[in-house]
């Protein structure tokens, strides 16, 4: 794709010597002597990005800048001006600039800096566009990104979501793995039937068997009338097992003979129920490892494991955080009813360092906390919390963490949440995303006393 670009500037050498410049990068460049033509060429054409000289007759910059974003809010202007004063350059942002130029720059630096500007031009071109596929087809958040891995995750769903195969969904914690569990079902063939969704890990035996069959009137003390399971409610459609890997032997007999006969029985009865629900499974640990241990139903792997989706970890796809960060904070500005903020660059920055253990849930909560804590309108380093600037030594070691096993990335990122958490469960949990039900499994299944 070309960009196209418009350079305004009423002394033509300046002019001409910049769009010469931009032309050798193999841009499209249109140029203009002054306000009014400038106006003129934006109401004619789509720009990506407008470089203004700040000082011109008639028509300054700012008076341009403001025009540009009252009439093309989408393009982005960066300001050069001789006269770089730390007021001018604030002004200029606070107006909508991307950011400013200063007299004489550098070749490498103007490169640079309209690189930057139009990359900021295409994710909110790539928000837009999936916000409005968002409307068409009442998606939930869609997957966003244009990392490799990401390209290819959607892919695979668009190719087996017609199927009628079990999906087996791989992550770790936080990578929106049920976000792929719904996009699975929304354009599979039973898109118009019901989605229902259960955590295996926040129900004992007892409870997890009577929410995923039922259970008979009286089958139970307190079992005061009929009640369906989820497999039942999801009659056509499509349910998903989070946290699968969690489910004891015993109730993987039960979920393994359900998927074989495609029937259910009530606890308390005596019928067998034929169901029509296509399963999704999703999972942090490495099931395949532990079928092979015998910690998990070999036989039951391979039924849920018929298509295998694999998330990547934030750490794998850092393109995409700028992306994210502005999709989330206009995501949490709209449930608070409040403008979205602008990111500053020194934030953006240092989410880019930030190895982000919790993955995308993670960002998710960084910038619903920033949105709350901005009031001047753009997000800066100092609306983040303090642990982006304190990451653990096991969390940045890139090369080693990727030799990790999803278990062993996993108790780490427990650990260290439970010691930031102050050793106080119930909030680690809530931070983790899970109940304390949950938590508490996954501590006794790493050797962690209980407290």
């Amino acid at each position: 794709m070309t960009h196209r670009i418009l350079v305004v500037d009423d002394e033509a050498i300046a002019r001409d010597n910049l769009a010469i410049l931009l032309r050798k990068r193999k841009y499209e460049v249109d140029t203009a002597a002054n306000g009014e033509e400038a106006m003129r060429a934006l109401a004619g054409a789509d720009y990506d990005l407008v470089l203004t000289d700040l000082m011109m007759d008639d028509m300054d910059g700012m008076a341009l800048l403001r025009h540009i974003r009252q009439h093309h809010a989408d393009t982005e202007v960066i300001m050069i001006t001789g006269y770089a004063t730390v007021e001018t350059a604030v002004l200029a942002m606070q107006e909508g600039a991307y950011h400013y130029l200063a007299k004489p720059y550098r070749i490498e630096e103007a490169r640079a800096l309209v690189q930057k500007a139009l990359e900021k031009r295409a994710l909110n071109q790539e928000v837009h566009r999936l916000r409005e596929q968002l409307r068409e087809r009442s998606l939930p958040v869609p997957i966003l990104g244009s990392a490799p891995c990401i390209v290819e995750l959607k892919r695979l769903i668009a190719k087996v979501a017609p199927a009628e195969a079990s999906v087996l969904i791989l992550g770790e914690t936080g990578t929106g793995k049920e976000l792929a569990a719904r996009m699975v079902h929304l354009f599979s063939r039973r898109s118009d039937r019901r989605f229902l969704a259960i955590n295996c890990g926040a129900f004992n035996d007892a409870l997890l068997e009577s929410e995923l069959f039922g259970h008979e009137q009286g089958a139970f003390s307190g079992a005061a009338r009929l009640k369906k399971g989820l497999f039942e409610a999801a009659e056509g459609g499509t349910l998903f097992l989070d946290e699968v890997g969690e489910m004891s032997l015993a109730m993987q007999v039960k979920l393994l003979r359900t998927l074989q006969e495609r029937s259910i029985r009530r606890v308390g009865g005596t019928v067998d129920i034929p169901v029509d629900v296509r399963l999704v499974a999703a999972t942090n640990r490495d099931l395949k490892r532990e079928a092979e241990a015998g910690t998990f139903r070999a036989d039951l792997f391979y039924r849920l494991n018929v298509v295998s989706l694999r998330m990547p970890p934030l750490s794998e796809r850092r393109a995409d955080i700028p992306l994210l960060a502005r999709y989330f904070t206009e995501k949490s500005a709209r449930d608070m009813q409040v403008a979205p903020p602008a990111i500053g660059q020194d934030a953006l920055d240092a989410l880019a360092r930030y190895p982000f253990p919790g993955n995308v849930r993670e960002l998710q909560n960084i910038m619903e906390r920033a949105v709350v804590l901005c009031s001047d309108g753009v997000i800066k380093a100092g609306h983040l919390p303090p642990d982006l600037f304190e990451a653990p030594d096991h969390v940045m070691r890139g090369d080693e963490r990727k030799a990790l096993t999803l278990d062993d990335n996993e108790r780490d990122h427990i650990m260290w949440m439970l010691e930031h958490a102050g050793g106080n469960r119930t909030l680690a949990a809530r931070l983790l995303g899970i109940d304390r039900a949950s938590l508490w499994r996954k501590l006794k299944r790493f050797g962690v006393e209980a407290g």
